[in-house]
């Protein structure tokens, strides 16, 4: 299971400092972060610890088994993410 990132995101980048594995892009400076809506979570690389969601302003940011019903196309969206 990994956390996942929905719209609510406002691409604030508190999260990215915070994880440990450095799964979540993209982060500030790289390339593509003004083309994105909100920033994602690899899901083969996260080790759901957490951080990320804890330290979201915005609470955008969830396990993948506790996305509300209307966010869960944002799982497939992170990890599409990672796939192009």
């Amino acid at each position: 299971m990994a956390y996942v990132v929905t719209d609510a995101c406002t691409k604030c980048m508190s999260c990215p400092p915070v994880c440990p594995v450095s799964c979540i892009h993209p982060a500030e400076g790289e390339e593509g972060l003004d083309a994105v809506s909100h920033v994602n979570i690899n899901p083969d690389e996260c080790i759901d610890c957490g951080a990320c969601a804890g330290i979201c302003p915005v609470e955008a940011i969830f396990p993948e088994s506790d996305l509300p019903d209307e966010q869960r196309k944002f799982a497939a969206e992170n990890a599409a993410y990672f796939k192009s």
